[in-house]
């Protein structure tokens, strides 16, 4: 039976959900940006049950200064402590000899940066954030697919010469991808060295969405040519970045019941 819970954590208190099951390996998810733990359109307190009716516990938690938990919201990037407190809760509550951590988008990437201290024993990462926005735009592997789609859609050619195209916007778009650098940012070099450990890895991405375009650019760089010897990634036909879809839904349940069931 779901019960709510709380932990504390730096002299605040998060709220989480657990989901039991009589397993010893347990699921930790992460909620991404500001989200709540049930995920977008429910998707993962879904999940969860789902999970669950498997036979694996599962953990979710709002950190510090979202939803029901106390404290201040200070992103993703001072999320670790949050993810310690709930993995150890996990790990002491369920006595849980494995805990595989998964999180989508900026969630992803707290578990790629803190995943160490945390002692999390297996990533699955979806779409996971590795921009660092300078305007209010796309990345630009996102914008250069959009023009790529757009140059054969012959409603887009009608607009164009019907003069319905922001032409300042477009001017900034392929500015942006004119300059944008062949380089890894500070936080893909992060994401880099924090996956270069031993823990193992898997990638989901739906190609269709903006943050999975972005993070499969970065990956094809030279800087992360080392991680794709040893972290495989798991594409699916879909731009819902939350897998909100029903067959997208299916397809991150079985993606994820496949890594618990991974020694």
């Amino acid at each position: 039976m779901r019960r709510p819970v709380t932990i504390p954590c730096a002299g605040e208190t998060i709220a989480a959900t657990l989901d039991p099951a009589e397993g010893d390996t347990a699921l930790l998810i992460v909620s991404g940006g500001n989200e709540l733990r049930i995920g977008a359109h429910r998707g993962m307190a879904l999940l969860a049950a789902a999970v669950a009716a498997a036979g694996y516990p599962v953990l979710r938690y709002d950190r510090r200064g979202i939803g029901d938990s106390t404290g201040t919201n200070g992103g993703f990037l001072s999320a670790a402590p949050d993810l310690m407190c709930a993995t150890a809760w996990l790990r002491a509550a369920t006595g849980a000899k494995r805990i595989v951590g998964f999180g989508n988008c900026d969630a992803a990437t707290t578990l790629a940066l803190f995943h160490g201290p945390a002692g999390i024993d297996r990533l699955l990462l979806a779409n996971p954030w590795v921009v660092e926005p300078t305007n209010d735009l796309p990345p630009p592997a996102a914008i250069r697919a959009t023009y790529a789609q757009r140059l054969v859609s012959p409603s887009a050619w009608r607009r164009l010469l019907t003069g319905r195209v922001n032409f300042r916007r477009l001017t900034r778009g392929l500015a942006t991808i004119a300059t944008a650098s062949r380089t890894s940012t500070g936080l893909t070099n992060r994401v880099a060295e924090g996956l270069g450990s031993d823990v193992p890895t898997e990638i989901l991405l739906a190609t269709g969405d903006h943050t999975a375009r972005a993070f499969l650019a970065a990956w094809h760089l030279r800087h992360l040519s080392p991680l794709r010897a040893h972290i495989p990634l798991h594409q699916h036909d879909s731009a819902s970045h939350s897998f909100a879809r029903p067959a997208d839904r299916d397809w991150l349940r079985t993606q994820i019941l496949a890594a618990l069931s991974r020694d």
